[in-house]
């Protein structure tokens, strides 16, 4: 029997709207003889389903077991047909592909002159809309077809379309090596986080210099400048240079401001460029273009003009509301953060097929700490046991750590000596499994170890020498990535002068944030 949750057919008709289950039905009842068809039995059955369950389906005489998989990838594929014919799908880049399916049916037809006069106008606007592969599967169509369509412009042609394919092979080739670079980084990222030593910093950086490929920046196009600005924003990261961040990010964003057409023909990397340039003034702590960055983001997402699928629709979220959860960081206003909790979770929960577990996991630490900051302890705990029962280790293991170095101070915090110990044992022999036990982490654990054997007068003394401990690790190339996920120093403050510490970091905010 199929997974009940991860059946593709059955997620794939939960994800369709009413409009677009109407058009669906309109398209197969288009011929007579499809009205009384299995497939559209078996979308009707799956569509009133809650849950996929496959005995429900052959209790229904539909189909045969043996046929089930059959009529099933069928279905799937006339959704799919249904959906690619709806002008809410369609964009310029399926536009351009369905030229160049046209002009490949007239050309196999012995139609030569048509198919190079649709191929000529499919050209133009992909090379417009920076759709330079497809621009070059059409020049190479071109070739083939000239090659065979005589006329007495041959020799003009033949210099033309050559020349233009030079060109776009060597700019495809450039865009190429620049997205692998960004994608390789993007993954090491995920995997590991900031770089930890010196040694991983080398191994980073000789990586980045030695796939960058050549180029004058003058030479590159819309589409290459994005790719090499993505490529250097993420090798930032990792090194953790976050005004380099801050650079690379900004000149993505305006690279889509500068082109606003880019904007609705490549709503996706807008968004996500939006959403690391806000991430990067999160980490510099500018408060001022951070919420300039925002209110300019949803200015131009409510535009008429631009696109809206689910997928934009998804990205939107996920970037509206880590940027609204990291605002109240920077502000320390925990409490008025509190109330994007229960929209996150009622998306997380509906669009739970299309969000990836990364991002839900950074979602549940950021409401960790959001409960964290007001001083409800207990449910701190609960989204940080989500992450650390995470058994995908390849995912956001920095991420995964601290969740459970922040977990032994909310165990602190809550009182749940009883649990401390086995958490102390269980997060340091975590942290060792993981390569990733830094001095912050250390004097932690040290710390919450020995509270045991502290009374009560000395706790206040103990804090000072930990907090004045933790302070030179601060500015540490290395270390400092700690504070990034919590606000270990704060903290310390808030035990020390008997206060929030809430009301610690947005003193703090008032005072050194621009």
């Amino acid at each position: 029997m199929a997974n009940v949750s991860k059946d593709n057919l059955f997620i794939l008709i939960k994800s369709l709207s009413r409009s677009e289950k109407r058009q669906f039905k309109l398209y197969a009842n288009r011929l007579d003889v499809n009205v009384n068809a299995k497939f559209l039995h078996l979308f009707n059955l799956l569509d009133k389903m809650n849950d996929y369950n496959e005995e429900t389906i052959l209790e229904s005489k539909i189909v045969t077991k043996l046929q089930l998989s059959n009529l099933k990838a069928h279905l799937y594929k006339q959704i799919l047909i249904s959906l690619r014919m709806n002008p809410v799908n369609q964009n310029n880049r399926i536009l351009i592909r369905e030229q160049l399916d046209f002009a490949t049916i007239l050309y196999h037809k012995g139609l030569y002159k048509q198919s190079l006069k649709i191929l000529e106008k499919a050209k133009i606007m992909a090379l417009e809309n920076e759709e330079k592969n497809i621009a070059y599967e059409i020049v190479e169509l071109e070739k083939v077809i000239e090659s065979q369509y005589i006329t007495r412009s041959i020799v003009g042609r033949a210099d033309e379309l050559t020349s233009q394919a030079k060109k776009l092979s060597k700019e495809n080739v450039i865009a190429s090596k620049l997205s692998n670079l960004s994608l390789q980084l993007y993954s090491i990222m995920l995997k590991s986080g900031y770089a930890k030593s010196d040694a991983e910093m080398q191994e980073i950086t000789n990586y980045f210099n030695k796939e960058l490929p050549h180029y004058v920046i003058s030479d590159l196009g819309f589409r290459e400048k994005l790719w090499l600005y993505k490529a250097h924003l993420w090798y930032s990261f990792l090194i953790q240079d976050f005004l380099s961040c801050y650079k690379y990010a900004k000149k993505w964003v305006d690279l889509f401001y500068d082109n606003p057409k880019m904007i609705f023909l490549n709503p996706v990397w807008y968004i996500k460029g939006v959403n690391y340039l806000l991430e990067c003034l999160y980490l510099i702590k500018h408060k001022t273009l951070f919420k300039e960055t925002l209110d300019k983001l949803e200015e131009t997402i409510n535009l008429d003009a631009f696109p809206k699928n689910d997928n934009v629709t998804i990205l939107v979220f996920l970037c509206s509301y880590n940027s609204k959860l990291n605002l109240h960081f920077l502000e320390g206003t925990f409490d008025k953060g509190l109330s994007l909790i229960d929209p996150i979770l009622k998306r997380i929960k509906i669009d739970e097929d299309k969000i990836d577990e990364h991002h839900v996991m950074v979602f549940y630490y950021k409401i960790a700490c959001m409960y964290f900051g007001v001083g409800n302890n207990t449910v701190c705990i609960t989204y940080l046991q989500k992450i650390i029962d995470n058994k995908n280790l390849s995912m956001r293991e920095d991420l995964m750590c601290f969740a459970r170095v922040l977990s032994l101070v909310a165990h602190y915090e809550a009182s749940l000596d009883y649990k401390l110990e086995l958490q102390l044992k269980s997060t340091y022999k975590f942290l060792i499994k993981m390569n990733d036990l830094h001095e912050v982490q250390r004097e932690m654990i040290k710390f919450l170890r020995n509270l045991g054997s502290i009374y009560p007068h000395q706790l206040k003394g103990e804090f000072k020498k930990l907090h004045a401990r933790l302070k030179e690790y601060e500015e540490h190339p290395y270390e400092k990535r700690a504070f990034l996920y919590l606000d270990i120093i704060s903290w310390l403050e808030s035990k020390i002068e008997n206060r929030a510490i809430m009301t610690i970091i947005k003193e703090k905010a008032s005072t050194s944030i621009r």
